[in-house]
């Protein structure tokens, strides 16, 4: 079919493949679509809304309004500097006439170009656009070869690779064919529908047409986002219909979606006495084995059924429901089996195992962790206001079920099974509790520990992980992290402030590497300044000023509760209407005292004359009156707002007062009482950073 004389033309490409990586097909998607959208826009072809299509056997993007010829380009090309263009007898130089040649122009046709550097030699032209057809090709091609494959694929006899071997390429500009060669596959109209349902080849009339068509005739849905709606809706629906609620992992949407082009649901169940293993791993075996969706009760107790996605409309759907029961049976009766096996041996039996697993060559095994956890955590539980003794046991036993027979087959499942094997032992409720919430907060936004008794072990754990590597040389670099500090320093601070702990996190980290060495012991203030780092974002996320933020940091405060609540503080002190004066006003007194290198102790505020300074040292000392009492309980609000009252007293010194007076005793009272009106803003923050 001819295109119509527009000036533009929707733009299909699709490439068909043999089943794609389903945990990575979203991703390939969408990158395959920011690619094709940036490499049109710097060939400079305009182009509207681009739509992402992926499905098991496809990657495609459908470009809304694409201009069908490229505008003229101006092209300016800078050559040698007329000094090295012309010899002493005027004329052109080798390098002046090989510019010229480079050019594919006479050498009269080149201009000169002045710069604020010098005059040079200086090629320009206006390059016709290229046909768009003409263009489309290369560009598929180079958005092909930048999406983030970690190993391609070879097949047949040629040279091409990508991630899956390439059957088919669709390419149309409107109605006609971009004729190209991707990946070995000359490119056509033909795009392919499902396997075994409606049409299995579909020549496209018009690339606008191809979702609508693949699906009404190919009973394939190409929309990945529409399909996962489908997906999820079908589960709902069918949990519904059997008074249960679905579980809806998000990450198992996406691979569900991604394994099939036509979503069918298929109901199955499995015997009633696998409800005796822990629902957690039932649910990993139906998940993660099986890409099962498990159903619970409106009370949230797990049932024996389970919702999968079949990729067909079958006329016997009871033998997709058969199959599946069957394949499950084997996969809970092995769960069932390590339950049972592993709790045979009780979890501190299985401490001597530890020994053999190393945790870092350097730091020892994952026995030597728990033992230098076991002593922080007893250090530490206090700050929490948890029990010296439990903190201790939990521990000791956090890391034990790493050597269970569950816990090997579902890895996923450390700390959770942990908490079944201890309640089983007989340990305390609380001990148990803590460790399954040994390992919270796993990623971002995950909770913290729910108990004080299991946030104090997991915040001991990450201390000693962060001087443990940090001693070890294995500090992150760059973006590498293969230890994940940064996340244990964020962990650190969340379970300090979020768990309301009064933990000295710079003594802590002291005692910390105290047990590991000299080399740990020189680590400290680096861990110190890194956990800082973090703690940047922290704040940032949760809608802080960067200048509120910097001026506490600068103050270096050392326990991350303190820290959180002078942050508040300054951003409650911020909206007062005196708080951009006082700002200012300590900037002044900052700048004032750093040009002072005379000692001020001892000064003599009794020299002190004039009416508006002996006000402000009248107000600064009814303030200091309240400053022990008010500062112990750790109200940074409270002391900023009393500090609030100097505005006036400031403002008036400033104003009548010559701080520098010639009288040596004068001046120093002066530059003292301003140093102590200083230091008790430091007390919280250093309010001079504070922008207006």
């Amino acid at each position: 079919m001819s295109t119509p004389d527009l000036q533009q033309a929707d733009f299909l490409v699709e490439i068909g493949t043999e089943e794609l990586p389903p945990k990575a097909l979203k991703t390939l998607s969408q990158r395959f679509t920011a690619e094709l959208s940036q490499r049109l826009s710097q060939a400079g072809l305009e182009a509207g809304a681009t739509e992402s299509f992926a499905s098991p056997r496809r990657l495609a993007a459908l470009v809304r309004g694409v201009s069908l010829n490229q505008p003229s380009q101006a092209v300016e090309r800078r050559g040698p500097a007329i000094a090295a263009a012309f010899g002493k007898d005027g004329q052109p130089t080798p390098a002046a006439l090989g510019f010229a040649r480079s050019c594919n122009v006479a050498f009269d046709a080149l201009e000169r170009m002045t710069t604020d550097k010098g005059e040079w030699l200086v090629y320009r032209a206006v390059q016709p656009g290229r046909p768009t057809r003409e263009l489309l090709p290369d560009i598929v091609r180079a958005a092909l070869g930048a999406l983030p494959i970690p190993k391609r694929m070879r097949w047949g006899a040629g040279t091409e690779e990508f991630v899956r071997p390439v059957h088919w390429v669709v390419m149309l500009l409107g109605g006609e064919i971009v004729d190209g060669e991707i990946l070995g596959i000359q490119s056509g109209r033909e795009t392919r529908g499902h396997r075994f349902m409606g049409t299995a080849r579909l020549a496209l009339d018009n690339a606008a047409d191809y979702a609508e068509r693949l699906e009404h005739e190919g009973r394939v849905i190409a929309d990945f986002a529409r399909r996962r709606d489908r997906v999820a809706a079908l589960v709902r629906e069918s949990a519904r219909a059997q008074a249960c609620q679905a579980i809806l992992n998000e990450e198992l949407l996406d691979e569900v979606t991604a394994l099939v082009e036509w979503p069918v649901p298929v109901v199955g169940t499995f015997e009633s006495h696998f409800l005796a293993v822990p629902r957690e791993a039932l649910i990993a075996t139906m998940q993660g084995n099986q890409k099962y969706f498990p159903l619970e009760s409106a009370e949230g107790a797990l049932q024996n059924r389970f919702i999968t996605i079949a990729n067909i409309e079958s006329p016997v759907p009871d033998m997709i429901r058969d199959g599946n029961e069957r394949v499950i049976r084997p996969r809970l009766s092995d769960a069932a089996f390590f339950f049972d096996k592993d709790r045979k041996t009780p979890l501190a039996a299985r401490c001597a195992q530890l020994a053999s697993i190393v945790f870092e060559r350097r730091l020892g095994s994952l026995k030597d962790k728990s033992d230098r956890v076991m002593h922080l955590a007893m250090d530490i539980a206090p700050a929490f206001k948890a029990d010296p003794a439990d903190a201790a046991r939990v521990a000791q036993l956090a890391r034990c079920d790493l050597v269970t027979e569950m816990v090997g087959e579902f890895p996923e499942l450390q700390g959770t099974m942990g908490r079944y094997y201890a309640l089983h032992d007989g340990e305390p409720p609380a001990v148990a509790e803590a460790i399954g919430q040994f390992y919270q907060p796993r990623f971002a936004g995950d909770a913290i520990p729910a108990s004080p008794l299991g946030r104090a072990v997991a915040c001991a754990d990450r201390i000693d992980t962060l001087v443990g590597i940090f001693s070890a040389g294995g500090a992150p670099t760059g973006d590498r992290d293969p230890y994940a500090l940064r996340r244990a320093a964020l962990g650190v601070l969340r379970l300090c402030i979020e768990g309301d702990a009064s933990l000295d996190l710079q003594e802590t980290l002291a005692v910390a590497a105290s047990t590991l060495g000299d080399e740990a012991v020189a680590q400290v203030a680096p861990v110190f300044e890194f956990v800082l780092e973090r703690a940047r974002g922290y704040f940032l996320e949760r809608g802080y000023r960067q200048d509120v933020i910097e001026s506490v940091l600068s103050t270096r405060p050392t326990a991350p509760r303190d820290l959180a609540r002078r942050i508040a503080a300054v951003a409650e002190f911020t909206a007062l209407p005196q708080a951009a004066a006082l700002a200012a006003a300590n900037k002044r007194i900052a700048n004032i005292l750093r040009k002072n290198d005379t000692p001020l102790e001892g000064a003599d505020f009794a020299v002190l004359c004039e009416g508006e300074e002996l006000a402000l040292a009248a107000a600064v000392a009814d303030i200091s009156a309240t400053e022990t009492e008010v500062l112990a309980r750790g109200d940074y609000a409270a002391w900023l707002n009393t500090l609030a009252g100097l505005h006036e007293p400031v403002n008036r010194f400033f104003d009548a007062v010559l701080v520098m007076a010639e009288q040596a005793d004068l001046r120093l009272a002066r530059l003292a009482l301003l140093q102590r009106i200083h230091a008790m803003f430091l007390r919280v923050a250093d309010v001079a950073l504070i922008s207006g």
